[in-house]
């Protein structure tokens, strides 16, 4: 139970300290009607408040019962207007002989890793060159201009047809790599304003939804590859992925599909069926559920802009097929890109560890060049990425120097790959996963 210290008698003026807690005490409060964490060493419980919370209730549930400190820098701009909101929330601190860690974590890289960021902030790292997003949206909005000239000088014959959906296909992605950045609030010092824009960009260029984004992604980088808390992994028995699901799955011998041959059929229900089928579903679906009018207004505004353009060229059917196709090729674009930083690293139960370790265990690089950067929307800086999420993508490549020299230190592995190799270990892995199970299904 929490312990407060007594008032001496006849004290009037003097404030009751504040109730002390244990670590045994906070990680019994880790459900979902019960959440208590920490920050700063400070105790607040978030039950009934985390229904509110703008990033959602999982993201900020993942923490109940941790140490949350980390995650809560990394994911806030303005620490002092955040504070505002847990001011009230603040039932106790931990008490004097407890550590500031919970479960073991190393106080040592979380230390180096604390001083590392500060180094960053010296550097301006977190400074945004805005003429570099002015660029990445002229771009987007050029291309897309290009594709409506080319069918109507070229008409709408199978050619131009086909160079325009590979046009906007482009767009398409580069747009996703853009609301990633305005998602992150990576752009603005104020988050207001990276939030509207964010809203324009998922919205009126891309037709998704903002708030959908931000509960899903926010959850997936507090707790990457870790099962029942990134949503990335959740592969409705599709795939088994890492070394654990399909060891469970084997000793249960649950077989919903051949996993043994999970790297051949991800070509068919994986990369092209993942944004025109479940991701169209889900966010058309959240939208309604949750009476998200706003985002509902601006997607509504993407589909009146793209078929008030392509229905003059194909009719209505063609056009809901022109969009698919488009959707189609998209999505193999943004399946391979995402999953080569994460679906090869480990994927398991949540292990607790600091924020710095849990980063790198879930993460890996692919070299940089100005294609890889373009072609990847700069998360082939995938674990600089993770590590600080609201630095500007263009100067990740400015810091990975120096969280090279900190895996160094402490004997933590840095992976960086060449983009091919990368994009060839999904394979790789979805095959050697596939393998563990068959043998767990066969002989355990």
């Amino acid at each position: 139970m929490g312990k407060g210290g007594n008032q001496g008698e006849g004290s009037t003026e003097c404030k009751t300290p504040m109730p002390t807690f244990r670590w045994e005490e906070i990680q019994k409060h880790n459900l979902r009607t019960d959440r208590w964490l920490v920050i700063d060493r400070k105790v607040y419980n978030v039950s009934k408040w985390s229904q509110r919370h703008p990033g959602g209730h999982r993201v900020i549930g993942h923490y109940s019962g941790e140490d949350a400190t980390d995650a809560f820098r990394a994911f806030h701009l303005d620490l002092g207007f955040v504070g505002k909101f847990l001011k009230p929330l603040l039932i106790g601190e931990l008490a004097p002989e407890e550590p500031s860690l919970d479960r073991g974590k190393s106080s040592q890289i979380t230390e180096d890793f604390r001083a590392l960021k500060k180094t960053a902030e010296d550097m301006n790292l977190f400074k945004t060159n805005h003429l570099f997003f002015f660029l990445l949206l002229c771009h987007i909005i050029v291309m897309e201009s290009i594709a409506w000239l080319t069918l109507s000088h070229f008409g709408n014959g199978w050619i131009p047809t086909l160079i325009t959906s590979f046009i906007l296909t482009t767009s398409q992605a580069q747009a996703g790599w853009l609301q990633h950045d305005y998602g992150h609030l990576s752009v603005y010092k104020k988050s207001i304003w990276n939030h509207i824009v964010h809203k324009f960009v998922i919205g009126h260029l891309k037709g998704a939804s903002a708030n959908w984004w931000n509960h899903r992604h926010f959850q997936h980088h507090a707790k990457p590859n870790i099962f029942h808390k990134d949503p990335d992994i959740k592969s409705r028995h599709l795939f088994v992925l890492g070394e654990w699901q399909p060891l469970e799955y084997g000793k249960k011998k649950l077989n919903y599909l051949p996993y043994n041959h999970q790297h051949e059929y991800f070509f068919l229900i994986g990369p092209p069926l993942l944004i025109p089928v479940y991701f169209q579903y889900q966010i058309i679906k959240t939208m309604i559920v949750r009476r998200d009018w706003v985002d509902l207004a601006w997607s509504i505004s993407y589909y009146v802009r793209f078929f008030y353009t392509y229905i003059p060229f194909y009719g209505i059917l063609g056009a809901l097929v022109f969009l698919n196709f488009i959707r189609f090729l998209e999505s193999h674009w943004f399946v391979w890109v995402t999953q080569m930083n994460h679906i090869v690293m480990e994927i398991d139960l949540d292990h607790y560890r600091d924020w710095f370790s849990s980063q790198l265990a879930a993460t890996c690089n692919v070299e940089q060049s100005f294609f890889n950067d373009w072609f990847c929307g700069h998360l082939n800086f995938q674990i600089e990425h993770h590590l600080f999420p609201t630095m500007p993508r263009h100067n990740l490549h400015k810091i990975a120097p120096l969280v090279k020299s900190l895996c160094t230190k402490h004997g933590i592995k840095y992976q960086e790959k060449s983009l091919l190799r990368a994009l060839l270990d999904i394979v790789r892995s979805l095959k050697k996963s596939g393998e563990l199970w068959l043998d767990a299904y066969l002989h355990k």
